[in-house]
């Protein structure tokens, strides 16, 4: 795929920065769960991992996990989150990983483009 191509490919892609805030004790929980499962599901959906963060300050480095992932478009974006929620893969790592109680309290999500200065698109 030439450099053009590419460009184009990527013209309507979407980056969706996603914070998410556990109960007290869950984050190693949270991190399993995307490590060994998540993560993979993502590509599954057409949704590519950017990069996963937890802060270094307390207290949010003991219970935020801050990622990034694109996807295709916007229209797309929301595609590839309704097949993820009903996807049978999804909901029983879900249900495995929340059997001693949830782990997510809280969910941020934001979606960004890309400045022109930007050195990924």
């Amino acid at each position: 795929m030439g450099v053009e191509r590419t460009q184009a490919a990527n013209a309507n892609r979407v980056f969706e920065l996603r914070t998410y805030y556990t109960f007290e004790g869950k984050l190693p929980d949270l991190q399993a769960r995307f490590r060994n499962h998540t993560t993979t599901i993502f590509q599954n959906h057409n949704m590519t991992n950017i990069g996963y963060w937890v802060p270094q300050d307390e207290p949010k480095s003991k219970n935020t996990l801050i990622y990034i992932i694109a996807h295709p478009s916007r229209e797309a974006a929301k595609k590839n989150w309704d097949a993820f929620r009903t996807d049978p893969e999804w909901k029983k790592v879900a249900a495995a990983s929340e059997a001693n109680g949830k782990i997510v309290e809280k969910v941020e999500s934001v979606y960004m483009d890309p400045t022109d200065y930007s050195f990924i698109k």
